[in-house]
């Protein structure tokens, strides 16, 4: 009986502890909870940097591929030779280093 007298007498105070913690829990923990949105924010930074670097690859094959299509630059082809086949000119010594 005393211990119904005691509930009876902080049943609001009791309430409103519950509902604090359920409100702390759920600010923290869960599908909208701050641990949740650190993790999202890290996966989106992650993204973006992919994104960026994606980006940056895309521009150089494109470069690449306006350098040998249309206007053929020769200079770019020269290099292309050398670095593939390690011609020289004929007055220019090639040293080949392993």
């Amino acid at each position: 009986m005393r211990f119904i007298k005691i509930i009876d007498q902080r049943k609001y105070f009791l309430i409103s502890i519950f509902l604090f913690l359920y409100l702390i829990v759920n600010l923290l923990d869960g599908e909208r909870g701050l641990i949740s949105y650190y993790e999202k924010k890290k996966i989106k930074d992650h993204l973006y940097e992919e994104k960026v670097s994606l980006k940056g690859q895309l521009n150089f094959i494109k470069r690449k591929n306006n350098l040998l299509t249309s206007n053929i630059d020769l200079d770019y082809l020269e290099t292309l030779f050398r670095k593939k086949f390690m011609v020289g000119k004929s007055n220019e010594i090639v040293y080949i280093s392993k």
